[in-house]
């Protein structure tokens, strides 16, 4: 054994760690725009060739009907699941309009506050109409541009062979899915912790169209005529001018137990929230939003993680969740990098396999509300000062310089990549790792930091700067086709796609009236 992996297995007290433990499972969700060669928003339907947003398993739709969703299956290989993501990528651009492609920021194209922005439409079967719903409720409490940012979806999992030998190397004797269960959620308190590591280090929206904060209150300078910004920004996406709401600020979230975490969301769902209240929920004879509750559904709770489990069309997935326990962690606090055709590469993915890998391997105190807001503080501070060098965060109370908590996190996650390496017999994590401790020494290395530079030694806009890696990504999708058998299992998805949505219209027994007062009610 080398040192590097004998110092690894020490640090996390493992007598061992198999070869087959280091398949980790990943799967990407990506969301994107589709706009007009000048940059607007596309204002038409999602394109049938695409199929049925609501049942094609690769390519769905987000807020709007202008907002493609991305999905892969999950994968062990990291080159299997980047492909998928290309193809699904090449499909797409097969069947999309030559007047149309995707925007590459997680900023909107410039919006304003009538632009029309169309929601997503998923068919008349009750459910369908629910998720449309759901949408228009957003749309009232938090307008309809908040909603057009898009970001990039991590899903991570351990093998299977994982689970039982390192239950008994942590000597558990509960049963398997408590085990599963608790670590996961032990690796979710430690994300929280360290999470604005991910944005320093790939956040990628430190600046936005002027436009787009028209009517709302924010503290960003001017870059430009029509661009704000902050000069040490990193991912503006994730502060108060994106997915934030007023109404869950005060809400403690709590990770310690699945019980807790899911009281917690079940009991914003079925509270009254007088600012929605106010919002006509049943409006010129139609519905405006699910409810008038702090939450009209578990999915509404903005988080930078979230415990999940696969679910079929029509469940309630706190409901699974709670009966089967955690099967996979979502990481929603990534940027796309536009410089990048897939918005992510394999050197980034590799380091988020290390950094979550060892979230759930070190040790994780029970969380508390004193830690869990001083954890948001941290957050705000990196989304809006994260390059500049003498930023100060706060650990358990006290003052701590983020450039050197960032490089003592880094030198703790060589132990996790000395696992890995050694598990897939390469150096690639380890060389990730040194890439973003590059970072941690160089600000002008973050996508964020590259993105201001460049915008400024150019003088382009965010704009101007946006659609210029549009068009060259969108460039090197259109230059290459997709694989004729790739390309007719793809359309012959989309056409089963469509024929299961209509089989779903067709089973519906009640009207949506009534099934939207019994969804309400369980």
């Amino acid at each position: 054994m080398s040192k590097q992996f004998t110092e690894s297995l020490q640090r996390y007290q493992l007598p061992r760690f198999e070869i087959e433990w280091g398949a980790v499972q990943r799967g990407i969700e990506k969301e994107n725009l589709r706009v007009s060669p000048e940059g607007n928003i596309s204002q038409t339907g999602h394109p049938k060739s695409l199929g049925a947003a609501l049942t094609n398993p690769f390519i769905t739709t987000d807020f709007s009907e202008a907002q493609l969703e991305f999905i892969t299956p999950a994968y062990a290989d990291i080159g299997e699941c980047l492909q998928k993501l290309d193809d699904i990528h090449r499909f797409t651009f097969n069947n999309l309009d030559n007047s149309e492609m995707l925007w590459v920021a997680s900023m909107p194209c410039s919006l304003s506050a009538d632009t029309e922005i169309p929601i997503a439409q998923y068919g008349s079967s009750n459910i369908g109409k629910l998720k449309t719903l759901y949408r228009h409720g957003l749309s009232h409490r938090y307008g309809s541009l908040m909603q057009t940012i898009s970001g990039l979806h991590y899903n991570f999992s351990m093998p299977g062979s994982f689970w039982q030998p390192y239950k008994e190397l942590c000597d558990f004797e509960g049963d398997i899915t408590e085990f599963r269960t608790q670590k996961y959620l032990h690796l979710i308190r430690n994300f929280h912790r360290y999470s604005w590591l991910l944005m320093y280090l790939f956040g990628a929206s430190p600046a936005a169209a002027k436009n787009f904060v028209h009517g709302r209150e924010h503290t960003l300078d001017d870059f430009d005529d029509t661009s704000l910004y902050l000069p040490n920004a990193t991912c503006l996406r994730m502060g108060n001018l994106g997915y934030k709401s007023e109404a869950q600020k005060s809400l403690f979230v709590c990770y310690n137990e699945l019980h807790s975490y899911v009281d917690c969301l079940h009991k914003a769902m079925r509270t009254p929230y007088p600012k929605y209240e106010e919002i006509d929920t049943n409006a010129n004879g139609e519905f405006v939003q699910i409810n008038a509750n702090l939450l009209q559904l578990e999915n509404e709770f903005y988080s930078t993680i979230r415990p999940k489990r696969n679910v079929s069309s029509g469940e309630r997935p706190l409901d699974t969740l709670t009966a089967n326990g955690i099967e996979y962690i979502e990481v929603r606090a990534l940027d796309l990098n536009p410089y990048l055709p897939l918005g992510i590469d394999s050197e980034q993915i590799r380091f988020l396999d290390t950094f979550l890998l060892h979230c759930l391997l070190s040790e994780s105190p029970q969380c508390n509300e004193s830690e869990f807001f001083e954890v948001a503080k941290n957050i705000t501070a990196v989304v809006e000062h994260g390059r500049d060098e003498h930023l100060m965060l706060n650990l358990e109370g006290k003052p701590k310089n983020l450039r050197e908590w960032a490089g003592e996190l880094v030198k703790d996650l060589a132990h996790a990549a000395g696992l890995l390496d050694h598990a897939h017999d390469t150096s690639l994590y380890e060389e990730s790792l040194q890439a973003q401790a590059d970072k941690v020494a160089d600000s002008d290395l973050t996508p964020s930091g590259k993105m201001i530079k460049a915008m400024k030694t150019k003088g382009l806009s965010f704009f101007e700067f946006s659609m210029q890696q549009s068009h060259t990504q969108n460039d090197y999708f259109r230059l290459t086709k997709l694989h004729s058998e790739t390309n007719t299992f793809m359309e012959d998805t989309s056409r089963d796609s469509l024929v299961k949505q209509q089989e779903i219209e067709k089973t519906d027994a009640i009207g949506f009236e009534e099934f939207l007062k019994d969804w309400n009610s369980t």
